[in-house]
């Protein structure tokens, strides 16, 4: 089945949806019908799905419209007011002693349901905080925390590389960034501060040629294999991935002689595993 892929904000989980039959391009804005009320969505991505994929990704209910005119008038007047909004959330935060960073405010096209976006380290109990609310704008509430990676995409920066942060343009779906990717790319001598984003977490980038480095990780033994070499056995201490070589550390001939450690190209078959 063809799904849409859906951004309402930049905070906001990407949404799967059914084009209903619709004849839709990328980029297209659309008016949807989902579990926070009617929204006004961005199209992302066009995703053909498995019966699998179907199952880990739910679709929501079907695109009602392409956007009109008035759609994007009615959605722009409900967030008119934002910033008068954020501060009144800020002093029911602060009246109600809550640990959380506000961050951002949206407004559903059909103006039934405010959601506050917020940063906070742990659980917060906002139970008071949702009923003032709700009394004071006569809407439904709705609170969504946050993580820093989230914080990043809505204010917005400039990344080392001199460029704007890609979370801000071309990468709408943020994957996992984890320290295995330091290591396999052998950059994590560099330093935790040269390694993290504007976000605090570790950049982005780290992911785009992971697929590259497992590829040719694979062709390497695994540290701790024994191997032969034209200058003798001895044992895979290191790797070099980019240049598909090993730092090999040679048997001693004799009992008492210092290891030599040599570099070995693997592409060339000059060392191969023990049987």
């Amino acid at each position: 089945m063809q799904a849409i892929l859906i951004s309402i904000n930049a905070w906001e989980r990407i949404m799967a949806l059914n084009p209903n039959g619709l004849r839709l391009s990328l980029g297209d804005s659309v008016a949807i019908a989902c579990e926070h009320g009617q929204e006004l969505g961005k199209i992302i991505e066009f995703q053909e799905l498995t019966e699998a994929q179907l199952q880990e990704t739910p679709i929501g209910n079907i695109v009602e419209r392409v956007a009109s005119a008035e759609d994007f008038s009615s959605n722009n007047a409900n967030n008119r007011d934002a910033e008068a909004v954020l501060e009144y959330c800020h002093r029911a935060i602060k009246k109600h002693n809550l640990e959380m960073k506000l961050v951002d405010v949206h407004t559903s096209l059909d103006g039934q349901r405010v959601t506050f976006a917020f940063i906070a380290d742990g659980r917060v109990d906002f139970r008071e905080l949702v009923k003032d609310l709700s009394r004071h704008y006569q809407k439904n509430i709705r609170l969504h925390q946050l993580g820093v990676r989230d914080e990043a995409k809505i204010t917005g920066d400039i990344g080392c590389c001199g460029l704007t942060q890609c979370c801000i343009g071309h990468l709408k779906k943020l994957g996992n960034v984890t320290s295995e990717f330091a290591e396999h790319q052998q950059v994590v001598h560099r330093g935790s501060e040269r390694l993290s984003g504007v976000c605090g977490r570790l950049k982005c980038c780290l992911a785009y040629e992971e697929s590259h480095y497992q590829e040719l990780i694979g062709k390497l033994p695994a540290v701790g294999t024994r191997v032969r070499t034209k200058h003798g056995r001895g044992e895979v201490i290191g790797w070099h991935v980019l240049r598909g070589s090993v730092n090999v550390r040679l048997d001693p001939e004799k009992e008492g002689d210092k290891p030599i450690i040599v570099e070995i190209p693997i592409v060339n078959k000059e060392a191969e595993k023990e049987k």
